[in-house]
């Protein structure tokens, strides 16, 4: 009898175990992207994409991003856009904005003040270029800002350039550098340049945009150019610095947070 019984409860084990029409992967495709909608791209959309290569296709479709690419001819298909600015514009907080690889995408004193993830479309980060040309009317008519932070947002996998002046502009929210190439271009006047500049707290481009968590987070980052990595004027400082040399490049890790 003992051992009926136990016959009788792996049995019911192996039934409670196995495929059933309430498992997530009978769901059909277009269920299981509306689901995957609500979660956060940075990092729960990314870690779904890495169950399986249905859940990588689903997760990744381009319903689910907002994208920039020069090369598409109709741009009335929902979603893209030919230029970061109007994407960032039509963006909705939380939003990803995916920009395609290859060539070259102008950014010049881009606001955005909303939370958003920005993410190179290539392989590796120098396959994705964002570049601020020389000829802003800020800083005395020459000094340029290629994008400019009054939210949280994250960028990865990018290449940010700027001719002279800033490539990344911190004035209020968290932000977070990940796997990124920041370059400011050689110039006479390279010590006006600086890669990563944050002025919250300090009063200077005062933000209408309250945030008590004002910070920067790099990691993986290549940085070059400039007279510094980071420069800051407000409240916040460097902190935990990390360097890897790896041949012809150096890597950055480190916060820039309240003194």
């Amino acid at each position: 009898m003992e051992v009926e019984e136990l016959e009788k409860r792996k049995s019911r084990k192996i039934t409670s175990s196995s495929p059933s029409s309430a498992l997530i992967n009978n769901l059909d495709d277009g269920c299981l992207m509306h689901i995957f909608s609500f979660l956060s791209p940075i990092p729960d959309r990314y870690n779904t994409a890495l169950v399986c290569h249905r859940w990588c296709y689903l997760a990744c479709h381009p319903r689910l991003w907002l994208r920039v690419d020069r090369s598409v001819q109709d741009f009335s298909e929902p979603g893209v856009f030919p230029n970061i600015e109007e994407a960032v514009s039509a963006a909705r907080p939380g939003d990803t904005i995916l920009i395609a690889a290859g060539g070259s995408h102008l950014a010049s004193n881009i606001q955005i003040k909303k939370p958003l993830c920005l993410i190179g479309g290539g392989e590796l980060p120098d396959e994705t270029t964002v570049i601020c040309l020389r000829g802003s009317d800020r800083f005395a008519n020459f000094l340029t800002i290629a994008l400019e932070f009054l939210s949280t947002c994250k960028l990865t996998n990018l290449t940010v350039k700027a001719e002279l002046g800033c490539c990344l502009l911190h004035r209020s929210g968290r932000l977070i550098i990940d796997e990124c190439i920041l370059q400011c271009e050689s110039n006479p006047l390279d010590y006006l340049s600086c890669p990563i500049m944050s002025t919250a707290g300090s009063g200077v481009f005062p933000s209408n945009l309250k945030s008590d968590g004002d910070s920067i987070s790099v990691s993986h980052t290549r940085i070059e150019g400039g007279a510094k990595a980071v420069l800051t004027s407000g409240d916040l400082a460097l902190q935990q610095v990390r360097v890897i040399y790896a041949r012809t490049s150096l890597y950055f890790w480190f916060d820039v947070g309240c003194r």
